[in-house]
C-alpha cells in the first residue's frame, strides 16, 4: 500500500484547516429607512347631534349609564393594502405627521389581513368599556377626546411583514359626534415620521 499516495498533502490539510478556522463574516443588518408613508383613515366630520346620525354599529356595545349603549357611526375609512416592514405606525391629524387629532366619542380600529379577515381590534378615544360580542376591545392611548401628534401608537397590533389594512370607524354614544382628519403614518425609528415628510 502506497501511504504517500493515500495521504493528503500538507498543503491541502493546511488549506482545509484555514477554511474551518475562519468563519464567514456576516454583515449586521441595517435598519430600514425611507420617507414616511401617510394613509388617510378619516376625513374631518363636523359636529352633529347624535340624533342626526342614522347609521349604527349594531355589533358594538359601550358600557355607559348616561348614553346609548349601541353607538352611532360618525365616519368610516380604510387604508389600502399596506406593509409595516419595520416602520413605526402612529396616528396623526395630518399627512405630514405634525398635528394632533380629536374624536367624540371614539374610533374603532380594525386590522384586516389580505383576505379581509379580522386580525385585531382596538379603540382610541373616550369610552369606558367597548365590547363586540363576548370580546373586550382594548383601548390604545389615553382615554381622551383629543390626542397629541403620534401619541397613539399602533405598531404592536400590526403584522410586521404580512400585508394588512386598517379600518377606522368613528363612533358616538350621545350628545354630539365629530372627528378630525385622521392619518396612519408609518415612519422609521432613525427619523420620526414628521421629520421625514418635512425634509422632503
Amino acid at each position: 500500500m502506497n501511504l504517500r499516495a493515500s495521504t493528503p498533502s500538507a498543503v491541502v490539510i493546511a488549506a482545509a484547516l484555514c477554511l474551518c478556522g475562519c468563519p464567514r463574516r456576516i454583515e449586521p443588518s441595517k435598519p430600514k429607512t425611507g420617507p414616511a408613508r401617510a394613509y388617510q383613515l378619516l376625513g374631518m366630520t363636523p359636529e352633529r347631534e347624535t340624533s342626526q346620525l342614522e347609521e349604527r354599529r349594531e355589533d358594538v356595545e359601550v358600557d355607559t349609564r348616561d348614553f346609548e349603549r349601541i353607538p352611532h357611526v360618525v365616519a368610516t375609512g380604510e387604508t389600502p393594502l399596506i406593509r409595516l416592514d419595520g416602520a413605526r405606525a402612529r396616528l396623526f391629524g395630518d399627512a405630514e405627521g405634525t398635528r394632533g387629532w380629536s374624536v367624540d366619542n371614539f374610533v374603532l380600529l380594525e386590522v384586516l389581513d389580505e383576505q379581509g379577515r379580522l386580525i385585531r381590534r382596538a379603540s382610541a378615544g373616550f369610552a369606558q368599556t367597548v365590547q363586540i360580542g363576548a370580546d373586550h376591545v382594548d383601548n390604545v392611548g389615553p382615554m381622551s377626546f383629543t390626542f397629541e401628534p403620534g401619541e397613539v401608537d399602533l405598531t404592536s397590533m400590526l403584522p410586521d411583514s404580512a400585508p394588512f389594512k386598517v379600518r377606522a370607524t368613528a363612533l358616538d354614544v350621545g350628545g354630539v359626534g365629530r372627528v378630525s382628519d385622521l392619518y396612519l403614518v408609518l415612519g422609521y425609528p432613525e427619523r420620526e415620521a414628521g421629520d421625514d415628510l418635512r425634509d422632503q
